[in-house]
């Protein structure tokens, strides 16, 4: 065990790279931890490029020193398994096809972009139309705008908003909103594909049916108006709202604030 964990921080002086054997990527916000070796497996491909030919200092970082890439984060870790044995694996159900090509195509993986081509033709006939390889993106990309009236689909989508707030002292008579946290998305997974499109963080909920529902989803920002103008535009209308919220903290000291939690859910329909 000593041994190992010497080697995992000591550069890789076999290859006579000046990077760690172990390395730490910030892909899109997610974190991988892997081999330097996977990560140059596929020569010329742009991490073999990257973490051959360029030195630490030339690559940018985030603030915890993790090389960073950006790019789809949730994505990342199908390109991570292919270099490590140069072999795609997918899911059985696996709508982001068309995705992930475009992110072989970026890092420059030419092989992992061809198989990729034969499956997205199989799933779609008429992929290399509209390059799209699921109905739902197809519909997405396509927008409100040359829908045809009777096509989309009926449901509902539950939109959940928790934030904190402050309650001023006596002497003041405004509250202070202090911090908004993510923006909730529950329904059918095809729905919530169509309106929110690459919006949608799905990586709590990646390989999930267009026809099965989940919770599990949320928004990459965090504002709720923005929530709404994507609902409206699909022709979705609010039916019903319902609101909680509670002190979470409260100090000794009278000088302090208040701070105050809620938690707001919206649902809206199409017809």
């Amino acid at each position: 065990m000593a041994l190992a964990d010497t080697e995992r921080s000591v550069p890789n002086c076999d290859s006579g790279s000046s990077f760690s054997e172990i390395v730490e990527l910030n892909v899109g916000g997610q974190v991988y931890v892997t081999r330097h070796k996977t990560l140059v497996a596929v020569p010329d491909s742009l991490l073999w490029n990257m973490f051959n030919k360029k030195s630490p200092k030339e690559l940018a970082r985030d603030s915890k020193g993790r090389y960073f890439l950006d790019r789809d984060g949730f994505l990342f870790r199908y390109v991570l398994d292919y270099l490590r044995d140069l072999n795609l694996v997918l899911p059985d159900y696996f709508p982001e096809k068309s995705r992930l090509q475009r992110e072989a195509d970026f890092f420059q993986l030419r092989d992992l972009a061809k198989q990729l081509n034969p499956l997205m033709s199989k799933d779609n006939s008429i992929s290399e139309e509209i390059g799209q390889s699921d109905p739902e993106e197809g519909a997405q990309q396509c927008g409100p705008s040359v829908s045809v009236s009777g096509a989309r689909k009926s449901g509902y989508i539950t939109v959940g908003y928790r934030g904190s707030y402050t309650i001023g002292r006596d002497i003041q008579t405004d509250a202070k909103f202090r911090r908004v946290a993510r923006i909730t998305v529950c329904g059918k997974t095809a729905l919530a594909k169509e309106v929110f499109g690459d919006t949608l963080n799905e990586s709590r909920d990646p390989d999930r049916p267009p026809e099965r529902y989940t919770s599990r989803y949320y928004l990459k920002y965090n504002f709720l108006e923005q929530a709404f103008d994507k609902l409206t535009e699909v022709g979705f209308h609010m039916v019903a709202c319902s609101s909680t919220g509670t002190c979470a903290y409260t100090s000794n000291d009278p000088n302090e604030d208040k701070i105050w939690t809620s938690y707001t859910e919206y649902v809206f329909c199409r017809d």
